[in-house]
C-alpha cells in the first residue's frame, strides 16, 4: 500500500532553533512507519516542494490538461495513495492554514473511501490537540475519514531531532508503542478499504460532484 504524509507547515524560520519544528514530527512518522511496515510505500509531502500560485485557485477549477504540473503531480500522488497522515501545528486552536490550503486545492474524490490518521504537535505542552478537534471534521468532509487514535507531540523540540529520531533521554520504546497504536489503526483501515475498493467501486452509489454546486441540494 502507499500512504502519504502530509506536513502541514510552510516557515523556514520557527522558535525553538532549528527551523521547522513539524519536519521533525513528520520525519518521525515517515521513520516508525517505514521501520514498522516495510512491506507498503511511504512518501513525505511537503507543501514548499509543491508550487501552488499567489492566487488560490483549486486544482478541479482548471480546465482539463490546463492545470499547474505540480498541482497535477500530486493529484496523481492523492488519488494513488491508500491513506494519509495529516501533520500539523496548531493556530488559534485550528490546524495549520499551510495543511488547509494545501488540500483545499483538491476535490473530495480523490481521498474518498480512504482513512486518514491526525498528527499534531507544538513547542509547548498541549501539543496541538485543540487543532485535531477541527481536523476531525474537516477529514471526514474530505471523504479520508481518521482513525479514533490521535497522536499529540507536546515540547517536539525536546522528543525528536531533525531527522525524526528520539533526542539522548528520551524513552523511544513509549513514543514507538505511542504513534504504533494510531499507525496500527491506519493501516488497518487501509487495507480493509483497498480491498473493498476493488470488490466493488464506490463511486458507483456515491458518485463525485463535478458538474454544478446544485447537485448537492437536497430534492425539491
Amino acid at each position: 500500500m502507499n500512504i502519504l504524509i502530509f506536513l502541514g507547515s510552510v516557515r523556514t524560520s520557527t522558535p525553538p532553533r532549528p527551523a521547522r519544528l513539524g519536519e521533525r514530527v513528520a520525519n518521525a512518522c515517515l521513520a516508525l512507519l517505514s521501520s514498522a511496515y516495510p512491506e507498503h510505500t511511504f512518501e513525505l509531502i511537503d507543501p514548499l516542494d509543491y508550487e501552488q500560485g499567489a492566487v488560490f485557485k483549486p486544482h478541479f477549477a482548471y480546465a482539463k490538461n490546463k492545470a499547474p504540473h505540480d498541482l497535477d503531480v500530486l493529484a496523481d500522488k492523492i488519488q494513488q495513495a491508500d491513506g494519509y497522515v495529516m501533520v500539523s501545528p496548531e493556530y488559534n486552536h485550528s490546524m495549520s492554514p499551510a495543511l488547509a490550503n494545501l488540500l483545499n486545492h483538491f476535490g473530495s474524490s480523490l481521498f474518498s473511501f480512504k482513512p486518514s490518521a491526525i498528527v499534531t504537535y507544538s513547542a509547548g505542552q498541549w501539543g496541538g490537540m485543540r487543532a485535531a478537534m477541527g481536523m476531525r471534521a474537516f477529514l471526514a468532509e474530505l471523504g479520508c475519514l481518521p482513525v479514533s487514535a490521535m497522536i499529540h507531540v507536546p515540547k517536539a523540540q525536546e522528543v525528536f531531532d531533525d531527522s525524526g529520531q528520539t533526542l539522548a533521554g528520551v524513552d523511544e520504546e513509549r513514543w514507538r508503542g505511542y504513534f504504533g497504536r494510531t499507525f496500527s489503526q491506519l493501516l488497518w483501515w487501509a487495507e480493509a478499504t483497498l480491498v473493498q475498493r476493488h470488490k466493488s467501486d464506490p463511486f458507483a452509489q456515491s458518485a463525485a460532484f463535478k458538474k454544478d454546486p446544485s447537485q448537492r441540494n437536497a430534492p425539491k
